[in-house]
């Protein structure tokens, strides 16, 4: 079945060329088109769509609300939202991640590196590009903890391998680069990466990077 997509975005001569793009390809299929976050929350109700591009900045409400009201806590629903911003050092990236959307791309992408972003996010992936994800982590390193804070709790609960696999998630790197990584198969990581999910309460890859960086797991800049 293919993949249903909601474009979301204040201009529609973009939300044009996107679809024009998407709709080239036989596995995407655009559901419907929204220019403010009030809307998209209205069309993802409607349409039930798999991903949502999200644009950050719009009138009316703005991507980050809009993304928490979709996906956020105790949001149960299909749609995963992958945000579109036209700097890769928006101020407003990170907090969109901690609403709960799955990745960021820039607006400017190609048209080849959208079409698998949207793929990678619908099959429950995170689109971390570990470079982008480096640099804001970095920019934002004042507002993380410094490493002199306690451990949370949460943390206690996951074993060893775990905790290296989470940090190996924070650094953006995908199943199979953790596989290799740790010499493990790719079922084995997916194992692990659903045992940090619930016991650390989080919804998906994205929200544990955060998680780790947070908690001080992991500095920005680290290897």
């Amino acid at each position: 079945m293919a993949i249903r997509v909601l474009l979301v975005d204040d201009q529609p001569l973009l939300r044009t060329g996107f679809r024009m793009i998407l709709e080239a390809e036989g596995d995407l299929a655009v559901v419907g088109e929204a220019g403010d976050g009030l809307q998209a929350i209205d069309q993802v109700r409607a349409l039930q769509p798999d991903v949502v591009l999200m644009d950050i900045r719009m009138p009316r409400m703005d991507g980050v609300e809009a993304t928490r009201q979709i996906t956020g806590p105790g949001k149960d629903g299909p749609a995963k939202v992958l945000v579109l911003t036209t700097f890769d050092l928006d101020e407003y990236v990170v907090e969109a991640l901690r609403a709960g959307a799955s990745g960021f791309l820039l607006k400017d992408a190609p048209a080849a590196e959208l079409v698998q972003a949207i793929r990678v996010v619908a099959a429950g992936e995170a689109m971390l590009a570990p470079s982008i994800t480096r640099r804001l982590l970095d920019k934002y390193a004042d507002h993380l903890p410094s490493g002199e804070e306690p451990v949370p709790d949460a943390l206690h609960t996951l074993t060893d391998r775990e905790v290296e696999v989470l940090k190996l998630v924070a650094r953006g790197l995908s199943n199979a680069e953790i596989a290799a990584d740790l010499f493990v198969s790719e079922t084995t990581v997916k194992t692990h990466v659903g045992h940090v999910l619930t016991k650390l309460s989080l919804r998906d890859r994205v929200q544990a990077a955060v998680y780790a960086y947070e908690s001080g797991l992991v500095r920005p800049g680290a290897q």
